[in-house]
């Protein structure tokens, strides 16, 4: 009878170490983890971009450098602001990071509208390629956002769900991450001026 009463909490142990979730937790994480790598490396496809970008507009439309600048100083201040995976977990750093990205997604739509203002440009080879990078480089920084948010969704329900909250808080003490959030100018529809 006494091996009897230890193989049943052997596997009694088993079933709920097994079922405790720390594999998953872990696994969570780092798929909030990759999410932002995509994110930042879109981010980092549409910085490499912009100064190409740029120079082709600037030969066209000289006489637009204060727009021009806007969205030089917009590209700097973006590549500037960094988030490690520790400052997943902190809203300021977060909203810093998206306010950045805001000013950059406001200076290339004035962009845009210079480009709309010479014809010629428009119709060049070279620009009508960048152009479509760049949007399509828009199109996949917004999907990459998406996914993040998915994998934080996905992370911040698994570490508050029984019995994984109990695994994260007696041996691991993971934090909450946090969401990628538009910057607050954006709810306000843009306005273009010719």
């Amino acid at each position: 009878m006494k091996r009897f009463g230890i193989v049943v909490a052997i596997f009694f142990s088993l079933f709920c170490f097994s079922s405790c979730g720390y594999n998953t937790l872990q696994q969570n994480e780092e798929g909030v983890f990759k999410a932002w790598g995509d994110v930042e490396s879109n981010l980092q496809r549409r910085a490499d971009l912009i100064p190409n970008l740029v120079q082709t507009v600037k030969g066209y439309a000289s006489h637009e450098q204060e727009t021009l600048q806007g969205v030089v100083e917009a590209r700097a201040k973006a590549t500037q602001t960094q988030l490690s995976v520790k400052d997943l977990s902190n809203p300021e750093a977060m909203a810093q990071m998206s306010k950045a990205q805001g000013m950059l997604s406001s200076a290339l739509s004035r962009l845009m509208v210079v480009v709309e203002r010479y014809p010629d440009l428009k119709a060049n080879q070279n620009f009508m390629s960048l152009q479509d990078q760049l949007e399509g480089t828009e199109n996949r920084i917004n999907v990459a956002r998406q996914r993040y948010n998915q994998a934080v969704e996905q992370f911040n329900v698994s570490i508050r769900k029984f019995p994984n909250s109990l695994t994260n808080k007696l041996l691991l003490n993971l934090e909450r991450k946090e969401y990628f959030k538009a910057d607050s100018d954006s709810k306000s529809a843009p306005q273009v001026k010719f």
